[in-house]
């Protein structure tokens, strides 16, 4: 039974992580954009 305990907890983490990032997404749909910021081109001196 030791097997079936370490997949089944593994499957609730992964479970869980995937279904937090779902509920974020949901909450703020512009969280990806706050994350990794739009690129901008340095000016000329």
């Amino acid at each position: 039974m030791s097997f079936f305990k370490s997949d089944l907890a593994r499957n609730f983490a992964i479970g869980f992580a995937v279904g937090a990032f779902f509920v974020a997404f949901q909450i703020s749909p512009d969280l990806g954009s706050q994350l990794i910021p739009d690129a901008v081109a340095a000016t000329v001196r």
